[in-house]
């Protein structure tokens, strides 16, 4: 799939060498080449709307001091008063989640947490993919019932559990509702509810996770009880997870929460995490006897080593596994579920792929699927527990909004995935009088529905996305690399790699800087690798560089245009190590 490449808005120069004076506290002459690498990072400062001094001292040195007053939300005051009269009168709570990784590690930091200063009546609850479906089901309820429950505190679901929710009151079971998707226009009478993104939410931040939104509940309690908040820093890793994998805008709250998890994940890991990470070839060492990781482990390797793993036990088995292996107090038993999780993420991979081919086939034998804004795709033969991710496959070779669905018992059941700039949500929700449930953010959504309105749905679908790119003027878009700017590679260095890695941890809204070159040569060693990978070296041949070595990850088609041409390269800087070496490396995300 060929890419668009846009070259970000350049600021004025006067700007960015003020700022980058700043930054250099005045070592450096405005003619010195070291001031450069200052320049460089001023720019990609002011693109993200930092103009100041204080403003970039802030967002480089995040402060934990900088977060909101858990009070601030709605409803914390009542929630906190129910749950320590709950403790009071020795009652049952249950603490419920969604089995995706922001569910379970949601549920894994309140269920730790109450554990510690409530250290009997506590359980957790996530519910079967399969047999119960997302968000909070009546069964879960009746098993709440029987088991002697009175509070549920929900995590990143609930706040669409309507009937569900009056049902529990019907019992004698008070909710508390945590979560951080979209409501409808009615929402649950609960006891107590946590969501900034209710319409009339007071608190200031909007983007937080359904994990973020249990650390600020486990925050109010702590500070209720008189109690240091620095023994909340063990559960930051857990927000940090759910941060990646969720992929919410990494600003705010979800920066400072994400910086200091990172640091809990690279001095004190879990054993959860040392295990999960382990079965990923990310191991640690021991040095007077502190475990650290031999490479820092960075918010890409939880997304690409962790998500996928934890996301596995909800897809193939039981999301109560992942739970397991978060709070899994020794190594024995940590090392014992991580591999067990390996074993079901393999078996995903599998069916993954199988699904992604037959979804691809039939896109590229409907003559019409080239003249459509949008991708509907179906088959009884797919894992429900795959869907997610073949939309997303697919999204990778067809830049639509996509919607896959497979059958699971009388109806049919979807996962949504959308491009950048493109509310799924929204054009789901136009199609609603289709739907028996659906639920989402911008970016992804999921959906129940009949299988006789599939056709329906399919075309009601194509209109509510056309409708909304022409008004959006997004027709025809491809896939954007979002290129922050232009610089050679004589501007790359060691000072330069060590500013860009202060703008970690990335993601939405924060990704990692992208710079393009112009009018490079290969050195003549390209070769292709692990069969669809393309590793070689760059030269400017206009101006006096030294090579400098490139990867292009998925690029291996890309060989032809650089054997003894000129070309132009997007990549971002990184660092590769080998046998204890550490250099330089563009990792190449495009080339022309």
């Amino acid at each position: 799939m060929n890419k668009n490449w846009t070259l970000n808005q350049q600021y004025d120069n006067n700007l960015t060498l003020q700022l980058a004076h700043s930054l250099a506290n005045g070592k450096y002459s405005s003619e010195s080449r070291e001031i450069k690498s200052y320049f460089i990072i001023s720019q990609l400062l002011l693109q993200r709307g930092i103009r100041t001094f204080a403003e970039a001292k802030h967002f480089f040195r995040p402060s934990l001091f900088d977060l909101h007053s858990p009070f601030l939300m709605d409803d914390m005051s009542k929630a906190v008063e129910r749950i320590g009269k709950a403790m009071e009168r020795n009652e049952k709570i249950l603490v419920y989640g969604d089995y995706d990784v922001d569910g379970t590690c949601a549920v894994a930091l309140v269920y730790s947490y109450l554990k510690r200063i409530y250290t009997h009546n506590v359980d957790f609850y996530i519910p079967d993919r399969y047999h119960e479906g997302y968000g909070v089901s009546l069964q879960s309820i009746d098993w709440a019932i029987n088991n002697g429950f009175s509070l549920i505190i929900s995590l990143d679901c609930g706040i669409k559990a309507i009937n569900q929710v009056e049902y529990a009151a019907s019992k004698g079971i008070d909710f508390i509702i945590c979560d951080h998707h979209i409501p409808d226009d009615q929402v649950p009478k609960a006891y107590a509810i946590l969501d900034p993104k209710c319409p009339d939410s007071h608190y200031p931040y909007k983007e937080l996770t359904g994990c973020g939104i249990g650390f600020k509940l486990v925050e109010a309690l702590t500070r209720t009880r008189n109690e240091n908040t620095v023994s909340l820093y063990e559960y930051l890793d857990l927000v940090t997870l759910s941060i990646g994998a969720d992929v919410v805008p990494i600003t705010d709250e979800n920066r400072i929460l994400a910086y200091y998890g990172l640091k809990q994940i690279n001095t004190n890991p879990r054993q959860g995490i040392i295990a999960l990470l382990a079965c990923a070839d990310v191991k640690p060492s021991l040095y007077r006897n502190t475990l650290f990781f031999k490479k820092e482990v960075t918010m890409t390797d939880l997304i690409f080593s962790i998500s996928p793993r934890l996301n596995a036990a909800g897809r193939m088995e039981s999301g109560e596994t992942a739970v397991k292996v978060l709070i899994a107090d020794t190594e024995k038993e940590a090392t014992t579920i991580a591999k067990h999780i390996d074993k079901c993420n393999n078996k995903r991979r599998e069916l993954d792929r199988l699904a992604t081919d037959d979804a691809l086939k039939i896109i590229a034998d409907d003559r019409l699927s080239s003249v459509r804004h949008s991708n509907v795709l179906y088959s009884p033969e797919w894992h429900k527990g795959v869907i997610g991710i073949v939309a997303s496959r697919v999204i990778e070779h067809y830049y639509k909004p996509t919607v896959v669905f497979t059958r699971s018992e009388d109806c049919l059941v979807g996962s949504a995935r959308s491009i950048s700039g493109f509310d799924i949500h929204s054009a789901i929700a136009q199609c609603s009088y289709l739907l028996k449930h659906f639920g989402g953010h911008k970016s992804a959504a999921g959906l129940t529905m009949a299988e006789e309105n599939l056709a329906e749905f399919t075309e009601k679908f194509e209109q509510a996305v056309t409708g909304i790119m022409q008004q959006q003027k997004m027709i025809d878009v491809a896939d954007t690399l979002n290129i922050d700017m232009e610089i050679g590679l004589d501007d790359i260095g060691e000072r330069l790699m060590r500013m860009l890695k202060q703008f970690e941890p990335f993601g939405n809204q924060n990704p990692e800087p992208l710079f393009t070159t112009s009018r490079l040569v290969d050195t003549g060693f390209a070769k292709i690798v692990g069969s669809k990978h393309l590793k070689f070296e760059v030269i400017h041949p206009h101006i006096s560089s030294q090579p400098i070595g490139a990867i292009g990850f998925s690029l291996a088609e890309k060989k032809n245009l650089i054997n003894g041409k000129e070309f132009d390269i997007c990549y971002n800087l990184t660092e590769n190590e080998f046998n204890g070496t550490k250099s330089l490396q563009l990792n190449v995300k495009d080339i022309r």
